[in-house]
This record gives structure tokens, sequence and C-alpha cells, in this order.
């Protein structure tokens, strides 16, 4: 078995297709079929069924494509390695955070931690809370910025922050200039809220929130990144709740007001795969625990 059979087995488990399997690989039919009647002869059991209407995997095959899709994953990276360690990089640290994060201090805390470790390469990719945890479980990324504590067991946690929400209200709403905003007061305005599917805790919490203060809010628009709720706020979509590190965002149109006090605040943790991080993260983190 050699590497191009796993691209091969992949791209054609992927299309189940001998014609557009070739033509994504760049290669003819013929080809293409020797290749994997080696990969099956290697193997001692077969991959595809092959009849008249096309082709499909069989279990065999489904279980191998798992297999070589992992394998053809740790190749790459063995590459990649290669590549970092001729450039003179010592290590990669792949990073997933929330928008939010760049005004919670994340960039002036990498820039002083790259200082000190100048041959440590980050990688930044924005996802949302979800889509890092289920990263961090495949490996994709080695540290996450998530606004919920609720994860696997797998995963170690650390909070980073916690700060109070304000009120995001458009420029020249009546509330603007008042040292407080009462919610139960904005019950009639149309409201701007963080999607569920995004994050489920920020989307309770500021629920949660409202109720105690004795609003119920008209939810007019959900969205799926708080600079598009803020951005939504300042073309006078609504108004919203918002982790008070928004008011640095610089978005012009827009006013942050405080609200009473309440046991509800934004919180942001810190998530890794101890198991699988990189022998840089313990200092990364050192950087986010001060």
């Amino acid at each position: 078995m050699e590497f191009r059979h796993l691209r091969y087995f992949v791209v054609l488990a992927d299309e189940l297709h001998f014609g557009r399997a070739a033509q994504r690989l760049s290669i003819s039919q013929p080809p293409l079929s020797i290749n994997i009647q080696q990969l099956e002869g290697s193997l001692g059991v077969t991959l595809f069924e092959r009849n008249s209407k096309g082709v499909k995997l069989t279990p065999a095959g489904v279980a191998f494509r798992e297999a070589a899709l992992r394998l053809l994953a740790e190749t790459e990276q063995a590459q990649d390695i290669v590549r970092q360690v001729a450039k003179g990089v010592l290590s990669r640290v792949r990073i997933g955070f929330v928008g939010s994060m760049l005004y919670r201090d994340m960039p002036e805390r990498l820039t002083t931690f790259q200082k000190a470790q100048p041959r440590v390469e980050i990688v930044l990719t924005e996802l949302n809370s979800a889509e890092q945890i289920d990263a961090l479980l495949r490996g994709q990324i080695d540290l996450g910025f998530v606004h919920t504590e609720r994860v696997p067991r797998e995963l170690e946690k650390m909070l980073y922050r916690s700060e109070p929400f304000v009120c995001c209200v458009p420029k020249g709403h009546p509330a603007v200039g008042e040292k407080m905003v009462m919610l139960h007061a904005l019950s009639e305005e149309p409201f701007v809220l963080f999607a569920r599917d995004a994050s489920p805790d920020y989307y309770e919490r500021i629920l949660a929130l409202c109720a105690e203060q004795g609003l119920q809010p008209r939810v007019r628009h959900e969205v799926r990144h708080w600079l598009s709720v803020v951005s939504l706020v300042s073309k006078g979509m609504g108004i919203a709740l918002v982790p008070r590190a928004l008011a640095d965002s610089g978005i012009a149109g827009v006013h942050f007001l405080p609200i009473p006090q309440s046991k509800y605040v934004s919180d942001v943790y810190c998530v890794w795969n101890e198991r699988e991080m990189p022998s840089v993260l313990p200092a990364l983190l050192d950087t986010f625990r001060t």
C-alpha cells in the first residue's frame, strides 16, 4: 500500500464515480482503477461495489475511509512540521477564538508571548464556542476561548475573564446620556440577540438577565457574532445586551450604557486538551493567567 493509493481511495470514496474522481486527481480512469485494485489486493478486501448504476462503498470501505482520512491528515501534519523546522519554527499553537476576544486583550497578550517566544508560530481561527470544542476534540486546534464552562470531560478549562453586560443602543436613543438604564423600561424596543445555536449559554444567560430585571424582550433579530449584534444596533435595528468589552469595538453610531448589577455576567474560558497539547502551551496559558 502506497500513499497515492490512500489519496486515490479517499477521492473515489467522496465522488463515488470513477470519471469525476479521475478528473479531480488529474489522471485518466484506467490508472485510477488499477490503483484501487492494487489497494484492495494489498488489504485483501473489496472496498467498492461496482455495477452499472455506479460505485458504492462496502462496509469495509466505509471503515477504511475513516482510517485513510486519519493517515492522510497525520502525513500532512508531519510534512508541515518538517517545513516549520526548516524555517526555524520550533512549535506551532493553533488558537480558536470568538470575535469579542479581539477586545479582551488577546492580541496584546499574544504579542507579548511572541516577543518572548519568537520561534513559536501562532495560528488564529475565528470559531464560535461549539465549533471550537469540536475542533479541540478532533485535534484541529490546541487552545480555545469559549463563552461556556460546559465542556466535555476530556478538556481542561480556565476562567479567563468575567465582566458585566451593558446595554447597547443606537445613537440618538432617548436613554443616551443616562447614568444607568433600567431594562424594564425598554420592553417596547426590538431586541437583537446572540443566536442560540452559536452559543446556547449566552442565549440563555441574556434571557435570564432580562427576566431578572423585568424585561420580556421582543426578539427581532438573531445573529452569530457579537460584532454583528453591535452593527445591527448601529443601524437602528434594535437594542442589545452585550459584554462590556464590546464598548471598545470602535463601531460608530452606538452607545453602551450600564445596567443594574446582576448575577448574570459574561464569562470567557480558556479550553484545551491536555493529552494532545504542544509543549509550549503551558507557557502560553501562563500569559493568559496573569
